[in-house]
């Protein structure tokens, strides 16, 4: 396992590479706490049997502990018997537990990201430790080996700690009073603090009898003096009565400082004062400080929580033990995590039965051999964070029934970085107080724009000084690139785990790159240096003019120097003029987003939600060989990321962690970019492609924008694109902004079913032609489409259910959708299961409607009786002229009296074999095209007999015939026959 994340303070510039021993280590010792108190049903077992490390499970208090091989067995500690009966004497031991019962209810409390998975997600349910390794300040400070990947993952993680056993004794036999426990963003401290909390207040942590979390964010707002006892009740009113006794040597206290990087402490004597006295007003900081230094209630405990970074700003003589937070640096662990999220019923959105939950489990097998394979994703999911990302985005693309309008993959992306940076600063010690997003946008930003630009995902350390030196001028940016690299830089970054490529870097998650680039370029960070200088000096002219010209005003009623006012006046016309160039800015950012939109070298790939279920999942099939070449890099998330960025309630979290985009500019963007999308979609997309500028629209958030947009749609093209219920909800979404006329929407071979249909209906509504043929919608599904025909705002004229499993229940359910409907004229039948009693509900049906003109009923094993029973409705029908029943089990006889049938007489035409008593029928091109386009779909030897007795009728009727011409016209259907069989017992049609 992978040694501790140390402070790149010491390292010599230049040396990147040295971050490679950030990663993950191998497997090894290891610590997992679940509590299965709260799943349902057989879920604890279930999550038993599917651990894959080794060691030894015991069950103590309810909850489940995984310990590894080389894990110390966990010391319980007991509470102090005195200090318990000294708390059950006064009013104080109410107090406590009414504390307890407030703390767990707010540290229960889920954020609205957390709180889409279900109520089964919160922390006191379910909960994997990330493992913490102690450290020490000579081993943070020191600076790291050059190490590749494969070195990291050949260690093994020294030196395990468990989150009970922090305050043990040292090395030295000394009690440890006071714990820094650090690790870089996103590895999972919060989480961990919050957990620790909820376990005190479920007496899951005895050896402390009072627990008082502090926030160091919130103490940063505060520089007014306070006392320490003063500021307990400020914050946790139940305390009052704790507090007479809070200095007692006998009550076992635990102070929780989380997020000590917001905090300037000064340990000088010089900077902060001595204190002892809790009542004594004095700043927060100096609170904190005294408290470590142990002069404030010597005998309680802290524990610290903090970057790397700003270990150091307490000093080692005030530090007990240091404790490294490495994440999931086994695949176990992670494993162990994808099975609790996404295995529970409620992360579904149902019941948690059937075909649900049979998927869930699919996809948590799938993930398993994927993280087993030791792809990209293993090093991501080595930070928690990552991990809750990957399931999010999984819920998003497998369990979303119905898309809310504001739920977005970019909306997904932008809360995830809110979790994790939440406004912070990148160093609150900088005069600057720059926002770590807006750092990030402005550094990584660059190096994932360019990364796209280039078509690349792999970055040299030359590639990474360009984009993060290029402006190091100042101490101050030195100082903040260094916070930086310590913090925050392997969240975005790690090394490349492909075979060949370990010294390099790619970005943690893929899709993350794209994000990136497309806030850098939304900020209007993408400028030139001309832009750049112009920028600044406009900056300066214009505050300096408009200062200068408020004294001349003043001066000028004094004296008379009219000339003054006039001359100031004209330095405000070049912050004007640039104002008007910097307004091109925006039209260059949408001429981007619109050429990347529509780039035709992307034109026939997956669409990107199918690109973004492979790289979480991976590809199932042979692995590639080394040798051979890789696909050229697919960045078709960079244009949606900006559409999605440009959301209001994007922008509005974007504005929090220190990024804004103003509403004007938002609107310059979407005014630009409107003419080129719309010509643009105008022109035929692939179905891939139509797809991924459907969700651009749904990730854009402009309904005015939509509406226009798909006003220009008038066929709809998605064949062979597999339509989840998440894409199903997009298409609804999007073509709902508007009520026009859809002329087509062909949905063929897009893996619909009953559930598809219900999301899509107000869509087929709207569509005249409606292609639906390949698709397995059974009896359920033609349920949903006779509901759909039934209705009267129903505009389907033209509807095709060729080759799917309707049967004679579905049959029955389409009966009744012609009997009552009003716009449906062509309805396609071909190859769906019929049989003669489906035919014959039809036919007892199909009275009662007075518009359909052609109905195709071929490839249904319909015999005689069946067949005759149709063709005798139709002859009475007002408007059906054409009926379709090659393909079916008709014998000569029957056939035969289909053939007499006479358009003039009896008012319908039979299509049965591409002759027509001794002449070629005029529509045995029209059913050759359709065998040979449903071949594959068909049970060839069955075709292949149906083909030679239509080769033997069209060699008997070419002998009956004397006309040259007919003959002619017999011998050139049979080659075609002839062709078709051929290559049918070849294999190759």
């Amino acid at each position: 396992m992978s040694r501790a994340m140390q402070c790149q303070s010491c390292l010599p510039w230049g040396c990147w590479m040295q971050l490679h021993r950030f990663l993950p280590g191998s497997r090894g010792t290891r610590s997992v706490y679940l509590c299965a108190a709260s799943v349902p049903g057989n879920a604890g077992s279930y999550l038993s049997r599917k651990i894959l490390c080794t060691g030894s499970i015991s069950f103590t208090r309810g909850c489940v502990h995984y310990q590894g091989e080389n894990q110390e067995r966990s010391a319980r500690p007991s509470s102090s018997r005195h200090g318990l009966s000294h708390l059950r004497n006064v009013a104080s031991s109410d107090a406590i537990k009414k504390h307890q019962k407030s703390l767990s209810a707010w540290f229960s409390h889920q954020p609205n990201e957390e709180r889409q998975f279900g109520p089964s997600f919160s922390v006191d349910a379910v909960h994997v430790d990330p493992v913490i390794r102690e450290s020490s300040l000579e081993e943070i400070l020191k600076p790291s080996p050059d190490l590749t990947i494969q070195n990291q993952l050949q260690q093994s993680c020294r030196q395990v700690i468990s989150l009970q056993n922090l305050f043990d004794v040292d090395a030295c036999g000394q009690q440890v009073k006071n714990v820094v426990l650090y690790g870089t963003v996103g590895t999972g401290k919060s989480t961990l603090i919050k957990k620790m909390v909820v376990d005190w207040c479920h007496g899951r942590l005895p050896r402390f009898e009072l627990l008082i979390p502090f926030s160091c964010e919130d103490l940063s707002h505060s520089h007014a003096p306070i006392s320490l006892r003063r500021l307990i009740t400020k914050k946790y009113q139940h305390l009052r009565d704790v507090l007479p006794i809070l200095g007692a040597s006998n009550l076992n206290v635990l102070f929780i400082l989380n997020g000590l990087e917001r905090l300037n402490l000064d340990f000088r004597l010089a900077g902060t004062e001595l204190c002892c006295d809790p009542s004594e007003p004095v700043p927060p900081s100096a609170i904190v400080v005294n408290l470590l230094r142990k002069y404030l209630l010597p005998e309680a405990s802290i524990i610290v929580t903090t970057r790397p970074s700003a270990v150091r700003r307490i000093p080692g003589k005030y530090v007990g033990r240091y404790a490294e937070i490495c994440g999931f640096s086994d695949t176990n662990l992670q494993k162990l995590y994808f099975q609790m999220r996404l295995s529970q019923p409620s992360c579904s959105g149902q019941d948690g039965v059937g075909s649900s939950s049979g998927e869930q489990e699919n996809l948590v097998e799938m993930l398993s051999r994927n993280l087993e394979r030791h792809n990209q994703i293993t090093a991501a999911c080595f930070l928690p964070s990552y991990c809750w990302l990957v399931c999010t985005t999984l819920h998003f693309l497998y369990f979303t029934k119905m898309v809310p309008p504001s739920q977005t993959l970019t909306g997904i992306y932008t809360s995830f970085l809110r979790l994790n940076f939440s406004g912070e600063v990148l160093d609150s010690t900088d005069p600057t107080n720059i926002s770590m997003m807006k750092y990030v946008a402005k550094t990584v930003g660059k190096l994932a724009y360019e990364g796209v630009m280039s078509r690349k995902t792999c970055f040299l350390e030359d590639d990474l000084q360009r984009c993060f030196e290029v402006e190091m001028k100042t101490e101050s940016e030195l100082n903040l690139l260094e916070v930086f690299r310590s913090d925050v830089f392997r969240f975005f970054l790690s090394p490349c785990v492909q075979p060949g490529k370990e010294h390099t870097f790619v970005f943690t998650i893929p899709a993350m790159q794209e994000y990136l680039a497309a806030l850098y370029v939304v900020l209007g960070e993408k400028k030139t240096l001309a832009q750049r200088v112009g920028k600044e000096l406009s900056e300066v002219v214009g505050k300096v003019s408009e200062d200068v010209a408020v004294v001349v005003n003043i001066i000028s009623k004094v004296l008379p120097l009219r000339f003054l006012p006039v001359l100031f006046n004209l330095l405000k016309i070049f912050p004007r003029y640039f104002s008007r160039l910097s307004g091109k800015d925006q039209d260059a950012i949408a001429h981007t987003m619109a050429e990347e939109l529509f780039k035709e070298e992307d034109y026939y790939n997956d669409d990107v939600l199918d690109q973004i279920n492979s790289s979480i999942l991976g590809v199932e099939g042979p692995m590639r060989h080394p040798d051979e070449a890789p696909d050229d890099e697919v960045f078709e998330l960079f244009p949606i990321f900006m559409g999605g960025i440009l959301s209001r309630r994007n922008r509005a979290i974007l504005e929090q962690l220190g990024c804004s985009i103003k509403n004007l500019a938002a609107f310059e963007i979407a005014k630009a970019m409107k003419k080129t999308v719309i010509r643009n979609s105008r022109k035929g997309l692939p179905p891939s492609e139509l797809m991924d500028y459907l969700f651009f629209l749904h990730e854009f958030q402009n309904e005015r924008f939509t509406a226009e947009a798909i006003r220009s749609l008038r066929t709809v093209n998605l064949s062979s694109v597999k339509m989840t219920p998440l894409k199903c909800s997009v298409l609804a979404s999007v073509m709902g902004t508007t009520s026009h006329e859809v002329e087509e929407l062909n949905l063929s071979s897009c893996n619909l079913d009953a559930s598809s249909l219900k999301i899509l209906f107000s869509v087929l509504l709207r569509c005249k032609t409606l292609y639906l043929q390949l698709n397995s919608l059974g009896s359920d599904a033609c349920k949903e489409i006779r509901d759909l025909l039934l209705h009267d705002k129903c505009m389907v004229s033209s509807l095709r259910l060729t080759n799917n499993p309707v049967g004679e229940q579905g049959a029955q359910y389409l009966a009744e959708a012609l009997a009552g409907n009003r716009s449906l004229t062509r309805l396609s039948l071909l190859h769906t299961a019929l049989g003669d009693r489906g035919a014959k509900v039809l036919a007892q049906h199909l009275a009662k409607n007075q518009h359909l003109q052609e109905l195709n009923l071929g490839y249904n094993s319909l015999t005689d009786t069946a067949a005759l029973q149709v063709v005798e409705v139709a002859k009475k029908h007002t408007t059906l002229d054409k009926v379709h029943l090659y393909f079916n089990d008709i014998s000569e006889d029957g056939k035969r009296t289909l053939d007499g049938l006479r358009m003039d007489r009896d008012g319908v035409r039979a299509l049965v074999f591409l002759t027509a008593g001794t002449d070629v029928s005029d529509y045995w091109s029209n059913i050759l095209n359709v065998v040979q386009k449903n071949l594959p779909f068909w049970d060839r030897e069955r075709v292949r007999q149906h083909l030679s007795l239509i080769l033997q009728d069209l060699e008997s009727s070419r002998r009956q015939t004397a006309n040259p011409w007919r003959k002619a016209k017999f011998l050139r259907v049979e080659s075609e026959v002839k062709k078709m069989l051929g290559k049918l017992q070849h294999g190759t049609l």
